[in-house]
């Protein structure tokens, strides 16, 4: 019995013991060109910021009150022609920009 509880141990310990693993890094995309919208909202309440393309819109954040923010556009190449929308977080009122050619860097405020 003693023989076949040892086995068992040692069968055990050599199954549980460390494996040699290696890891790597995949491949890193390109680059793509930096594009953000830079929103001033002049508003007294936050608003939704959306740029639409293609007919759907993509959600970028939302901007407080009275303030900017700098809004990264991801997925969206440089040079498409896109319409910019901002909603006021109780859904009343909504402002829209049209043929907006995405650069590196665009202005909008709102009113």
């Amino acid at each position: 019995m003693r023989a076949l509880l040892a086995a068992l141990v040692i069968a055990s310990a050599a199954a549980c013991g460390g494996r040699q693993v290696e890891v790597r890094t995949g491949a890193q995309p390109a680059a793509a060109a930096a594009v953000s919208v830079r929103m001033t909202n002049n508003l007294s309440q936050a608003v939704n910021v959306y740029v639409t393309t293609g007919g759907s819109d993509l959600f970028l954040r939302q901007v407080p009150a009275n303030s900017t923010e700098e809004l990264p556009v991801q997925g969206v190449a440089t040079g498409s022609s896109v319409s910019l929308k901002a909603r006021t977080v109780d859904g009343t009122r909504t402002y829209s920009k049209d043929n907006v050619v995405l650069s590196s860097s665009n202005t909008w405020q709102v009113p």
